[in-house]
């Protein structure tokens, strides 16, 4: 039996929490089916995910980072821009992309705020392997219809 593959994308900004994430998708979604791909930050995303889509090796592409005030930027454009990338992406490629892109309205570098953001983050991979599963198997479905 051939199994799905999937790609998880994840942006090297905080990398110790967004690399949670894939903790996460690794829960529901064997690390042998999984590809995982360093970005150098968010914005790369939405290309990286483009080329990935394009190979025709993945059913679903997890792409993930956190965007955060960095006070020199206005970080919900940039989120934004992101999450707009990955939506046409999995529209213009017919491979489904999934963000799991957060931009929190407060973050400082403390620790109490690494370890809450950590522990949202593996959250966050869980429903991003659940969502990749699910689309799998109802585009499956709708094409065997």
């Amino acid at each position: 039996m051939t199994h799905t593959r999937y790609a998880f994308v994840k942006a090297n900004w905080h990398s110790a929490i967004v690399d949670q994430a894939l903790t996460g998708f690794l829960e529901l979604i064997p690390a042998d089916q999984v590809d995982v791909f360093d970005a150098p930050g968010a914005l790369e995303m939405p290309l990286l995910a483009k080329d990935l889509a394009k190979t025709g090796k993945y059913g679903a592409i997890a792409c993930c980072a956190l965007v955060v005030d960095g006070g020199i930027y206005r970080h919900d454009f940039v989120a934004q821009a992101v999450v707009d990338g990955l939506v046409r992406v999995g529209l213009d490629t017919d491979v489904p992309v999934l963000s799991v892109s957060l931009t929190p309205h407060s973050y400082q570098e403390t620790d109490f705020h690494n370890a809450a953001f950590a522990e949202h983050f593996v959250k966050k991979g869980r429903e991003a392997a659940n969502a990749a599963l699910q689309i799998v198997k109802t585009r499956a479905a709708i094409k065997g219809a």
